[in-house]
């Protein structure tokens, strides 16, 4: 990890851990968490970390935003960071500034589309859109008759039907009819629904590695707390057992993670190489999410399942970003599908080439 990288990456720990404490946030039940933290998160820099300096904001590079992005995870904040630095990311690919405030993009599953009428106006029906309700903003990859565009679009002149994922963060239908953006221009050459998808299937992957670690910290501390048959149930073979069974789901997440990130930040385009750790991440940390939540509950029994407890916070949330910007069950399809198209032959130079 570059210095510059660590200085972002600590940044945001701090704010984190000043702010967005796990037990303080299930206290509140007014959510007044949440103005303090998006006012340090904003003065830091970090919701727009993605978006270049001569468009209104930070300038940072993706490996600094994908660091923040993993320091969100282990604290499963429910506020829209990651939606914000994503809809910058869009943004920025037209050269459009980003406003103030949160935003979110749009849409936000590869089988959804916003269409760009010959009036310049756009139409359309986005599900699945993370706290669309929160944002002031939501950056639109339309389709045209010529071609893609993005478009910076006034939330209120959306529609929007509210709708909540597991962990009971918003996740809403956004619809546009004929709503006039404020800012649209061609998308670059090349650019395409796809490449959205992906980075928005790599941040989720990033959190989900990093719910993943604050799930083995809480289950490890509480089998060491938790006496039963008068020993700690750490002592236990199974409970051990299933420890190192969670250990290995949070390292394998996170390696598949943050191996896709590498080469996001690395790489000139999303080429089959970058498409296949995205995919793979996406798909390995959805299946990680769901082993390692079931295991953490069992560690803890009934006392995880409580809403005193902290330990859903983490484990809802990584279970709900299984489905943002395609679900592991539609990714497994377009990687086959891509593999298929390469040939035998290509199979192993490109799983080697890794």
């Amino acid at each position: 990890m570059a210095e510059s990288e660590n200085i972002v990456a600590e940044t945001a720990e701090k704010i984190f851990s000043d702010l967005a404490d796990a037990q303080t946030i299930n206290s509140d039940k007014e959510g007044a968490w949440k103005a303090p933290l998006w006012q340090a998160l904003t003065e830091a820099g970090l919701p727009l970390a993605w978006v270049p300096e001569d468009c209104g904001g930070s300038g940072a590079s993706l490996a600094e935003g994908f660091s923040v992005l993993s320091a969100a995870g282990r604290f499963a904040i429910a506020v829209p960071l990651a939606e914000t630095m994503l809809a910058g990311w869009l943004l920025a690919q037209a050269k459009i500034s980003s406003p103030e405030g949160a935003m979110t993009p749009a849409p936000a599953s590869p089988k959804d589309r916003i269409a760009l009428n010959a009036d310049g106006t756009l139409s359309g029906r986005a599900r699945g859109v993370p706290f669309a309700r929160d944002a002031r903003h939501v950056a639109v990859l339309a389709h045209g008759a010529g071609g893609l565009s993005i478009a910076l679009v006034d939330m209120t002149k959306c529609q929007i039907e509210a709708g909540l994922n597991l962990a009971n963060d918003g996740n809403d239908t956004v619809t546009l009819s004929n709503v006039a953006p404020i800012t649209i221009k061609p998308a670059p050459k090349g650019f395409d629904q796809t490449q959205l998808m992906l980075m928005g299937g790599v941040a989720r992957s990033l959190q989900i590695a990093g719910s993943l670690e604050s799930m083995l910290e809480v289950s490890v501390r509480y089998s060491n707390e938790r006496v039963a048959f008068e020993k700690k149930i750490s002592k236990f073979q199974a409970v051990q057992h299933n420890l190192a069974k969670l250990a290995g789901e949070s390292a394998a997440a996170l390696a598949a993670a943050t191996s896709a990130a590498d080469a996001i930040a690395n790489s000139t385009s999303f080429n089959d190489e970058v498409f296949l750790e995205a995919v793979s991440a996406k798909i390995r940390c959805a299946e990680a999410a769901e082993k390692g939540a079931a295991i953490a509950h069992q560690v803890h029994g009934a006392i995880g399942f409580t809403i005193e407890h902290i330990l859903h916070r983490y484990t809802l949330r990584a279970l709900a970003w299984r489905d943002d910007f395609g679900s592991e069950s539609y990714w497994a399809v377009e990687l086959g599908k891509m593999v298929a198209a390469r040939g035998a032959d290509e199979l192993w130079p490109l799983v080697a080439s890794r």
